[in-house]
């Protein structure tokens, strides 16, 4: 089947036999592009899947396509949006975008307060995170919670990390602050003007 049909949608417990085949190619993808990443455990994302924090993209036939979780910490104070990775034949198919999309939707709805952020080194993935409304930031507007960093020590750089005491690193934060957004609504700025707005905003400042 050339263009088989794929689904993008909320994993759940009968997706856990997907979880090795995700997490060998998000090490192979790391390894191709020369980047760092914070390695996750079968359990760990297997968890993600039980608790519905998880989208996963397969097709009608059951072949996995692709797949993204998100993570609250500081008591719902912040919310990650991590772990995107796609099968590589599923690639540049808008396979990426629709599982980011569908991540940040389901933040924004569980937790409409939140600042959602993005740790990334990929130019794509800032690229979709710009377009959803994610702005550049240091490390110390993204959350605190040691328990966030410690999966940060199983990348190759983190070296790096703690020589700049988690100032910054290789990779670049960037965050969703939905406090902008509401000041957006109370000056009656059209929704598709927002980014703008962030832009004019952020050179102002």
């Amino acid at each position: 089947m050339e263009n088989p049909m794929i689904f993008v949608r909320i994993a759940t417990i009968n997706d856990i036999k997907y979880v090795d085949e995700i997490i060998q190619e998000t090490a192979s993808s790391a390894i191709a592009r020369g980047s760092g990443i914070s390695k996750r455990t079968p359990e760990s994302l297997a968890q993600k899947m039980r608790d519905e924090k998880a989208v996963i993209a397969v097709t009608s036939s059951g072949e996995w396509v692709g797949f993204g979780y998100f993570e609250t910490w500081e008591n719902d104070q912040f919310i990650s949006n991590s772990g995107l990775i796609v099968a590589p034949k599923f690639r540049k198919s808008g396979v990426a975008r629709a599982i980011k999309d569908r991540v940040f939707r389901i933040s924004r709805r569980k937790y409409p307060n939140a600042k959602v952020f993005s740790i990334t080194s990929g130019m794509a993935i800032m690229k979709m995170n710009t377009q959803l409304g994610f702005e550049p930031v240091t490390f110390a507007e993204i959350t605190h919670d040691p328990n966030f960093w410690e999966g940060c020590k199983s990348c190759v750089n983190y070296d790096v990390l703690e020589g700049k005491k988690k100032c910054n690193c290789l990779c670049t934060a960037m965050l969703f602050d939905p406090e902008k957004l509401n000041h957006i609504a109370e000056l009656q700025l059209p929704v598709e003007s927002y980014q703008r707005y962030f832009s004019k905003t952020k050179l102002s400042s």
